[in-house]
């Protein structure tokens, strides 16, 4: 008896949807090609916004910013949806265990006083900021165009809630369950001097109409100096005093920074590259509000940890801008 094995090649019928054929080639597209490009509706709307009617539900004009196609901007981490979810568990997972090996242990509890002022007084309102970035991204999302560009806003929207809780899940191991310094660290965010230019440039930025602009606000600039300075610079300086617990409360904020200025550059540096016209719109909008940006930071840095460093921030955020294709001299 002599058994023949044999096999049989099934012909795939189509390797791709239409969108992604047409603007990729008849091949087989990947998972964030398939979810990010060509699917937001551009055409047939049934009514304009009541809120806007000079403008289409999707308009390409809510930005002066122009771009003969909004799909020429891509996410370098490649994230959808999926992929996106799957990152920031594994992200979460470690912060997880970071805040339970400290809770387990106490180890909060060994800080001097001094060092308590000092988180308390430094780290805990940017929690507001943090929240002003989440509505501030939101917004992005909503009057953005292509969803290449506008689910990147919405997934950092989403990670702006988490590094607000972060902070404030701080407060609490600080406070030893309570909410005593978060009410505290509100007050700081509402009446003391040194916060009010932040909290200013918060305010402010929560109502440009220009979603570009904002972008170029948020996620650029304010990020571009504040998280070196509070997440890094600060760190250091409460490590080498003897406070260096602090570091794995805070390691989320620093690996998240990394990676989402990643996207960002791609971002800017697309549109900049796009034309004359649109490089010196936002150079204009940089020069503005990273002004605004360290005259804000200045009395913070003044507390910790130290005009110096600040200085030193806005000269790296200076070489970080010169990649992009924009003047970086000194705010």
């Amino acid at each position: 008896m002599s058994i023949e094995i044999k096999t049989a090649t099934v012909e795939t019928l189509r390797n791709t949807f239409s969108h992604t054929r047409r603007r990729f080639g008849d091949k087989v597209a990947s998972r964030y090609q398939e979810a990010s490009f060509d699917i937001e509706a551009a055409t047939n709307f049934h009514y304009r916004p009541l809120w806007q009617p000079d403008k289409l539900l999707n308009d390409a004009t809510r930005t002066a910013v122009v771009m003969a196609d909004w799909y020429s901007v891509s996410d370098p981490r490649q994230y959808y949806y999926g992929a996106y979810v799957q990152a920031r568990a594994k992200m979460q997972e470690n912060a997880e265990h970071d805040y339970a090996f400290c809770e387990k242990r106490d180890m909060l509890a060994s800080l001097s006083p001094q060092h308590r002022e000092l988180i308390t007084r430094l780290l805990l309102p940017l929690r507001h900021a943090e929240l002003g970035a989440n509505m501030n991204n939101s917004n992005i999302a909503a009057d953005g165009f292509g969803t290449s560009v506008t689910q990147m806003h919405m997934f950092q929207a989403m990670d702006r809630l988490g590094i607000a809780q972060y902070l404030t899940r701080i407060g609490m191991l600080l406070d030893g369950g309570d909410v005593q310094l978060l009410a505290e660290a509100k007050q700081q965010w509402l009446n003391e001097p040194a916060w009010q230019g932040l909290r200013r440039y918060v305010e402010d930025s929560l109502v440009i109409r220009d979603w570009f602009e904002l972008a170029v606000a948020q996620n650029l600039v304010s990020d571009g100096l504040l998280y070196p300075l509070m997440f890094q610079r600060f760190d250091e300086q409460l490590m080498a005093s003897g406070a260096g617990q602090v570091g794995m409360l805070t390691e989320f904020m620093r690996l998240w920074f990394a990676e989402s200025q990643r996207w960002v550059d791609a971002l800017v540096k697309t549109v900049v590259g796009e034309s004359a016209e649109n490089r010196t719109r936002v150079q204009a909008w940089v020069d503005h509000w990273r002004a605004r940006a360290v005259e804000a930071l200045a009395p913070l840095a003044a507390i910790a940890p130290g005009s110096d460093a600040l200085a030193e921030v806005d000269a790296a955020f200076g070489a970080r801008l010169n990649k992009l294709g924009l003047a970086g001299g000194a705010a």
